[in-house]
Parts: structure tokens; sequence; C-alpha cells
């Protein structure tokens, strides 16, 4: 499997606010297109050519590191069957369980007993508890630089799911019902995003 973009490594970009900042203004919107597949592809590439811990612990991390709204200008405005849309939508599902650890783990737990096949796929330690779900979006996030990329998209799907069933069992409305279904529709962007990098697509 060829890395996504093709060509020689570089070295991987850390954006900044100041960084996006200097690109404010009259942005040319294909510019932006441009820029977030690239840094997306540049930063995928990189990571997994680095064969380097520390980098690939920054990676993870990135989010940690920028902050999840420089992301989120980079990436989160593109196609979700996209590489900065699966991208985006990775470190967003690891920003949320570690901003929301004890709801993270209540409705992965209550969704366990609905998808059998999903927690298997997703691979948390059981009992699910906070730390454990954390460890798991880590551990997805660093097969996107050390592993295979497609089983990362899977895995994150799997847990998508589950949590979205848990989460349509524990809460009730409207509201809560779109929110699982939206989650339910993020696990399928993702599973779909896995076999567009198995096919070479993912860009």
């Amino acid at each position: 499997m060829s890395e996504p973009g093709g060509g020689r490594p570089r070295r991987p970009i850390f954006f900044d606010a100041a960084a996006l900042e200097a690109h404010g203004g009259a942005v040319d919107p294909v510019a932006q297109i441009e820029a977030a597949h690239e840094s997306a592809a540049v930063l995928v590439r990189s990571g997994r050519a680095a064969d380097d811990p520390a980098l690939t612990a920054r990676l993870v991390a990135l989010v940690d590191e920028v902050g999840l709204a420089t992301v989120a200008d980079l990436w989160a405005a593109r196609p979700a069957r996209s590489l900065p849309g699966a991208l985006w939508r990775l470190y967003a599902v690891r920003e949320w369980v570690r901003r929301h650890p004890l709801e993270a783990s209540r409705e992965y737990a209550a969704g366990m007993r609905f998808a059998d096949v999903d927690r298997v796929v997703a691979g948390a330690a059981e009992p699910p508890g906070p730390q454990e779900l954390a460890d798991l979006l880590d551990a997805v996030l660093r097969g996107v630089f050390v592993g295979d990329f497609a089983v990362a998209l899977h895995r994150a799907a799997a847990f998508c799911r589950v949590v979205s069933a848990g989460r349509a069992d524990l809460t009730e409305g409207s509201r809560s019902a779109f929110s699982a279904a939206d989650l339910a529709g993020t696990a399928d962007d993702l599973d779909a995003a896995a076999a567009l990098w198995r096919e070479g697509g993912l860009v």
C-alpha cells in the first residue's frame, strides 16, 4: 500500500494559531482545500516514514499541542470520506473522550451489550473506564502512523458504534437520538474511508 500523496517524506507540519492567522483575510477557497489535503498527506506520510516513537507520540497528541480549533480550521470542512476529513474525526473523537471521560465510559459501557462485534473490533480493555478509553483512542491514532491505517479507522468506527448504541439506550428525546445517529454516521464514514485507503483512494 503506497502512502497517500506519494513522493519523498517531508518534515511533519505542526500548525499553530499564529500560522493559521497569517493566512487569514481573503483566503482563496481552492488554496484552503489544497492546504487541507496536502497537510493531511504530509502528516500521515511523514509519521509513517519516520519510525520514531517520540514523533509518533507528538502526532497522536497533536490536538494537545496546537488545539482542537486549529485542527478544525484546517480539516473539519473537508468531506468525511477524505484523508483530512477522516483525520479530523479521529482527533475529534479522541478529544471528546479526554474532555468527557465519565460520559464516554458510561455510554461505551452501556453500548457494549448491543454491539458485540464492534466492541471486539474496537478493542477497549474491559471494564472500559475513562483511562481504558483514553488508551484505546491513543492506540487507534498510533495505528495511523505505525500500523495498518485501515485497521485504525475500523477500530475508531467500531468505537463510535458502541458509543452510539449506548447513547441511544441511556438518553431520551429527539436531540439525543439525532446525536446517536450522527455518531453512527461517523462510524460509516470511517469504515468507508478505510476501504478507500486500501484502494489507494483516500486523499
